[in-house]
């Protein structure tokens, strides 16, 4: 049986459409009269749903029946009215396909894996506060990679800190069970969402239900002395006992698949090479000594704090520590063809600027590589003000982890709602982009992305009809004082990715490389006319690789605010007359509509 992850409907499916505002229920009715006629293909499709009796939730007619009545209303000059808001309000009157459930039986690898960057960070990557509140952000979001950096904090020996030792433990530990579900249902409450006690029962079988056991990858970046990465050791055993993978006994000889890693953890950590004998023992007496010494005083503490800090500039990862990296391990990138390259557990971490040397280096050798082993890749150190460089450039590489500054709403983080809404955080890639399955002889090759997978042609139209309970900008409070337009940009590949040219902004998020607008119109029900936006012959598309975002903005003096957004995949973008389900400027869910009639086609 193929294992697969399947989440819940999260759409309205209810029987009783909701109010609508009178341009929206205008054009509505124009198609409910054939004034507006829908497209064959949705037509059937409309067809297809009232015959179920899924419109008025009666049970289904006999098949004879429903053919019947299916042929005479097929042939009908009008559309129920009723019929075709329950279709309308269903997740079939959906812009955005529903993503199917994901086969969960490959190798980690052959996955694009929902990633941050600098987590803690509460705003820009300079001087902003840190926060456990930003980690709990992202993950109920989605996010299944999260960075914590680690520095000398408080020893444990020391008798003044105690207690303040064990209250860090203790509130680590009430966010563990929280950390591992994507995010909540609407309308789910803590209480809900109250696991039992880790740390007493040991167990990862009392994490929340239904979706939220895929595994999730904690990425660390240790600052800390050896005393203090044993004591790393020592809370994540204790506290994440049963969620942890347990250290190999033998050498990694392939990655295991999600499925496999439910209700898991994984540490990325920079690997260390077992130590001999003789170190080792210094180790075990180095931890005696500690526990031997937990009565002294904290002066005495501190002082040998301080000399750890100084012989520990740059920290070097203890072996306990590195052990905890079993699928993960973190190696230091030299080239694609050193013996760390074919190593099937190590991860790759490269900065946006190093990966694009790369790209232009070895282009195809760095897009073979990613089918079989796992890289990360992050932004640059001079992304002061928290922005992101585009997701997609390196998806399209192979790239499992891309990790993103959550901290600011830009391109980047559209981009990447595009690609994991509706999925528990892990996303098949595409056939081509895959590896070997388990078992199967790996390694690096020639053939690039250009010739992995078939590029079309793309033809894409967009008639924008009219917005319903649009939100406005952060900060703004004035519906009357609102002028919305429509943005729509098309992110495509771009022909320097597939020849190893150098790319037009090194891979920086910005907007889509084909975009129009629509014109403006008034107020938080706009009637934005039927306007078209088009993009006609663009090469180049991988539908799977490629995303259409919607933006809409206020027109106004100066910089246009943003009020309202969608990013959706091209391959889930559905034809037809269809709702664009709005997200605010922040991310979070709103009450927005956008209705929209889309003509796509791929040759």
């Amino acid at each position: 049986m193929v294992a697969s992850y399947d989440l819940p409907d999260r759409s309205s499916t209810s029987a009783t459409p909701p109010p609508f505002s009178p341009h929206v229920l205008a054009y509505l009715e124009a198609i409910a009269s054939r004034k507006l006629p829908l497209p064959p293909e949705q037509l059937q499709e409309l067809r297809a749903y009232t015959s179920t009796g899924q419109s008025h939730g009666v049970p289904e007619a006999s098949s004879t029946a429903s053919h019947a009545s299916y042929s005479d209303t097929l042939q009908s000059p009008s559309i129920d009215i009723k019929d075709l808001l329950s279709y309308m309000t269903s997740p079939q009157g959906n812009a955005a396909i529903r993503l199917a459930a994901q086969d969960l039986s490959y190798p980690i690898s052959n996955y694009f894996i929902n990633s941050s960057h600098n987590t803690y960070l509460t705003g820009n990557q300079l001087y902003s506060e840190s926060s456990t509140d930003a980690y709990k952000n992202v993950l109920l979001r989605g996010c299944r990679c999260i960075e914590i950096d680690v520095w000398d904090g408080d020893t444990k020996s020391s008798s003044d800190n105690e207690e303040k030792w064990e209250e860090r433990k203790h509130r680590f530990q009430s966010h563990l069970h929280r950390s591992t579900s994507p995010r909540h249902s609407k309308g789910s409450s803590d209480k809900d969402h109250s696991p039992a006690d880790a740390s007493t029962t040991g167990e990862s079988s009392s994490l929340p239900t239904p979706w939220n056991d895929l595994p999730i990858i904690v990425s660390l970046e240790v600052h800390a002395g050896k005393d203090q990465q044993e004591i790393m050791v020592e809370i994540m055993e204790q506290i994440w006992k049963g969620f942890l993978v347990k250290p190999a006994t033998d050498e990694c000889e392939s990655l295991p698949s999600p499925g496999e890693l439910r209700k898991k953890i994984l540490i990325k950590v920079k690997y260390a090479a077992p130590e001999k004998v003789a170190s080792r023992a210094t180790t075990t007496k180095g931890r005696m000594h500690r526990k031997k010494s937990a009565s002294s005083s904290s002066s005495d503490s501190d002082n040998q704090g301080s000399e750890d800090v100084k012989k520990n500039k740059k920290s070097s990862i203890i072996e306990p520590l590195s052990a905890l990296g079993v699928y993960t391990r973190s190696y230091h990138f030299k080239d694609l063809w050193s013996p760390e390259a074919s190593v099937p557990c190590h991860v790759f971490s490269l900065s946006e600027k190093k990966f694009m040397a790369v790209h232009e280096s070895h282009g195809p050798t760095l897009f073979s590589h990613n089918r079989n082993y796992l890289m990360r890749a992050f932004p640059s150190g001079t992304r002061v003000t928290s922005s992101n460089l585009d997701p997609s450039v390196f998806w399209r590489k192979g790239v499992q982890i891309v990790a993103l500054n959550w901290q600011k709403y830009d391109a980047g983080i559209m981009l990447n709602e595009g690609m994991f809404a509706d999925s528990a955080g892990w996303v098949l890639k595409p056939k081509e982009y895959r590896g070997q399955r388990q078992g199967q002889k790996t390694g690096v090759s020639d053939e690039s992305q250009a010739d992995a997978i078939a590029h079309k042609t793309l033809s894409l139209s967009i008639e924008i009809l009219a917005g319903q309970n649009l939100p406005l900008p952060i900060g703004d409070h004035k519906p009357l004082g609102f002028s919305p337009y429509v943005k729509c940009e098309v992110h495509v590949e771009k022909p320097e990715e597939r020849t190893g040219a150098a790319i037009e902004g090194d891979g920086k998020s910005k907007d889509g490389e084909y975009k129009q607008k629509s014109k403006t119109s008034r107020g938080v029900n706009p009637d934005f006319g039927g306007e078209t936006v088009t993009f006609s012959n663009v090469p180049g598309v991988v539908e799977e690789m490629s995303f259409v975002r919607f933006k809409i903005q206020d027109d106004e003096i100066g910089t246009d605010d943003l009020a309202a957004w969608a990013c959706i995949r091209l391959d889930r973008l559905r034809a037809g007359f269809r709702f664009v389900r709005l997200l605010n400027a922040v991310g979070d869910a709103s009450q927005g509509l956008l209705l929209v009639k889309v003509e796509k086609s791929l040759v």
